[in-house]
């Protein structure tokens, strides 16, 4: 999710598989963003 700047509140949520988070996190590093990122639910088995 990305949150936003002045009360950390989500303002998009995006799911992306490993290989994609590096590139994402590098992203809103350049930019000053902050993100929380945390695993997807998975279904129980």
């Amino acid at each position: 999710m990305r949150l936003d700047d002045v009360d950390g509140t989500a303002v998009d949520s995006t799911v992306v598989d490993a290989a994609s988070v590096k590139q994402i996190v590098q992203q809103a590093a350049a930019i000053g963003q902050r993100l929380w990122i945390r695993p997807a639910d998975t279904p129980a088995s």
